[in-house]
């Protein structure tokens, strides 16, 4: 089965292949004595939260300060 890359670098999986395997939206791309393979990957959105808190550099204590400062000054 041939697949053919564009000026893009994109490049169309062919549904049986896809429909081969878990669906999934993300694939993990690696590198293997030449050929490059594709893994499915299926990112939790507790994941992609966890991300973002540890890039704006938010930890536990701050989520834990958060809570009771809500809770002590109700809307």
């Amino acid at each position: 089965m041939l697949a053919k890359i564009t000026s893009k670098n994109q490049l169309t999986l062919p549904k049986s292949v896809v429909n081969s395997v878990d669906k999934t939206d993300y694939f993990e791309v690696d590198v293997e004595n030449g050929r490059i393979v594709l893994t499915p990957v299926r990112i939790q959105q507790a994941d992609a939260v966890r991300a973002k808190l540890e890039a704006l550099g938010i930890d536990a204590q701050d989520v834990v300060d958060a809570i009771d400062w809500a809770r002590k000054n109700p809307a």
